[in-house]
């Protein structure tokens, strides 16, 4: 029997394929098999009845903390975005000093300053707003050579650059836990059969915004 898979004989799409985050959540459904079981389970006997019963109960009480866990991961990531916001601002006055800056960079420190916090509405936007601010930053130090002497100026980009690793890694450890109770609610029959009496959809991952990845594309050297 041939392989279902082959490598060596394709059929191989020689443009490549890209791929997009879909921004659907999927609710969990159960049917009616679901309820014969359980009452099967309580016809059997009444141990098969409790032990499912008590089962459940642990699964509920898992998801609930797995809910608590990833809201943990997502404000991991919202204090990173934050401290950005503030070694940001602390650039941003001293590039100001040195030249005119771009107003629209200007316009997302203001918004920043007057109390525009990351949620999970707008989380991905936050932070494409502060990678653009930040690149407009960098692009003025590159115009400006006498800017990159400045010490506390070079001490922000420093950790503008760590906290973007720290961004990255955070976003990682969302997408896993993510990942997890994207499996989960689906797990047949415990866990299926409570994420569904529950009301429980599967949750979205974080997603590249599309000038990021337009940017990854782009020639750097």
């Amino acid at each position: 029997m041939p392989n279902e898979l082959d490598e060596l004989t394709g059929p191989v799409n020689e443009q490549g394929r890209d791929i997009n985050v879909i921004e659907k959540q999927i609710p969990v459904k159960v049917g009616i098999g679901s309820t014969i079981f359980e009452i099967v389970l309580w016809l059997l006997a009444i141990i098969p009845g409790l032990i499912f019963l008590l089962m459940k109960i642990k699964a509920k009480n898992y998801f609930q903390q797995l809910q608590q866990r990833i809201q943990h991961n997502a404000s991991q990531i919202d204090n990173y975005l934050e401290q950005r916001v503030v070694i940001l601002t602390n650039a941003v006055g001293i590039v100001e000093k040195a030249m005119e800056l771009d107003k629209e960079v200007m316009t997302t420190v203001a918004a920043f300053r007057s109390g525009l916090h990351p949620n999970d509405e707008n989380r991905n936007e936050v932070a494409g707003r502060l990678d653009q601010a930040m690149r407009s930053i960098n692009v003025a130090i590159e115009a400006y050579p006498e800017l990159k002497s400045h010490k506390l100026l070079m001490d922000a980009m420093q950790q503008n650059a760590y906290l973007q690793k720290e961004i990255t890694a955070a976003r990682e450890l969302y997408n896993d836990t993510v990942l997890r109770w994207n499996q989960d609610i689906f797990a047949w029959p415990t866990k299926m059969i409570v994420a569904a009496r529950s009301g429980y959809t599967t949750r979205i991952p974080f997603t590249a915004s599309r000038e990021i990845k337009e940017q990854a594309r782009a020639k750097f050297f």
